[in-house]
């Protein structure tokens, strides 16, 4: 079932955990190919250093500041693109990045293996044709640590246990 606006409504941080086994999926011609999430990390707002909204609003972060059910979309280091699904309410910036699908691990990795670029981002997770979530009731048990890649971020920030990856 495809997951509902109303759960996008949540803080990334309470969203993180639970997107942990739910299903990204992917319309490729006349096929869905479903992809289960398996690593997360939660960014929120303007007070946490590490969350590209940490300066405000600007042409990349725009995004963000909507209601949650978007996927906010970026290229990284020139060359590998990352998803983030916006959450929580209109002009409160957070997201959730999506660290890893089941045998894809890496953000780079995940999202080139699903065929997802800077082109989809924008993209509505509840209306879209192209690519959204689903959930399926597999519930899977995690960890958390501290978010990786982010030693730009303020100290408070860096050791945040905002990481969420399954244990199995």
């Amino acid at each position: 079932m495809r997951l509902p606006k109303e759960f996008y409504l949540q803080s990334a941080e309470t969203l993180a955990p639970l997107l942990l086994g739910k299903l990204i999926c992917v319309q490729k011609g006349s096929e869905v190919f479903r992809y289960r999430i398996t690593e997360t990390e939660c960014y929120q707002g303007e007070d946490d250093t590490a969350c590209h909204a940490h300066k405000g609003k600007t042409p990349r972060t725009e995004i963000m500041y909507r209601e949650g059910g978007y996927a906010y979309i970026y290229l990284c280091y020139g060359m590998h693109h990352l998803l983030n699904i916006v959450t929580g309410e209109k002009d409160v910036p957070q997201a959730v990045l999506i660290r890893g699908v089941e045998q894809f691990p890496g953000p780079g990795r995940a999202t080139k293996a699903m065929g997802i670029t800077k082109d989809w981002n924008g993209e509505d997770l509840c209306s879209s044709k192209r690519f959204w979530l689903e959930d399926d009731g597999t519930l899977l048990q995690y960890q958390t640590g501290k978010r990786i890649g982010i030693d730009y971020a303020e100290p408070k920030d860096r050791e945040r246990p905002w990481r969420f990856f399954t244990t199995i």
